[in-house]
């Protein structure tokens, strides 16, 4: 599917689920997920801690609701914390399927999105690993100096700032040496389909969602 279509979709169910209670459907909806995940192979690893991440906050809410509130409410409670599996499977079938680039690349195709914001997009999540490294060097040469800049210095994020914004003019430099001109439409390198198979599988399972989420109880 479409990586757009898979965004807004994963949208909407996360909100309906939000609005309208249902243990039946949120069920339904986990089973499906990790259906997904497994027909993708997600690794097991990964699997795991998607599973065993969100099961303190689901019991958190479980154990508030249910045996911490004045009025116990057992269907509430399954409720509310069967929603947080819901929404960490779902975005979880969203990002083991598709890139942070195919995403803004369905965005700015799919969507129409700007494309100065889609190519800032991608400049920041690409500049990510070379500001890390960065850190990694300050904190070095500081500790040869013998000084040891904390996760929390304001030394280590001055200059981490200031290494961030060299990076920014350098990356700056080279969109504009490749032609990148702002306001000027641009070829496009992979072309992310949206189908009309895309469209009807968006629909279909919306349509089955809804029937499931105000049929069942």
């Amino acid at each position: 599917m479409n990586p757009s279509l898979k965004f807004i979709l994963v949208f909407i169910i996360s909100l309906e689920i939000s609005i309208k209670a249902s243990l039946i459907t949120n069920t339904i909806v986990i089973a499906c997920a990790l259906f997904y995940l497994i027909i993708k192979r997600i690794k097991l690893k990964t699997l795991l801690l998607v599973l065993l991440i969100p099961f303190i906050a689901a019991f958190t809410v479980f154990a508030t609701l249910y045996w911490f509130s004045d009025k116990p409410d057992h269907y509430y409670a399954w409720v509310l914390s069967s929603r947080i599996y819901v929404y960490i499977l779902t975005i979880s079938c969203l990002v083991q399927t598709t890139t942070s680039t195919q995403l803004i690349r369905s965005f700015e195709q799919s969507l129409h999105l700007p494309s100065k914001f889609a190519y800032g997009v991608l400049a920041a999540l690409n500049i990510i690993p070379e500001i890390k490294l960065s850190v990694k060097k300050i904190r070095t040469a500081a500790l040869m100096r013998g000084i040891y800049l904390s996760f929390w210095s304001p030394m280590l994020y001055f200059k981490a700032i200031l290494a961030a914004l060299i990076s920014s003019e350098n990356l700056a430099q080279a969109m504009e040496s490749h032609g990148y001109v702002e306001g000027k439409k641009r070829s496009v390198i992979k072309r992310i389909s949206l189908t009309s198979i895309d469209w009807l599988k968006f629909v279909l399972i919306l349509f089955l969602f809804n029937i499931c989420l105000f049929v069942f109880h």
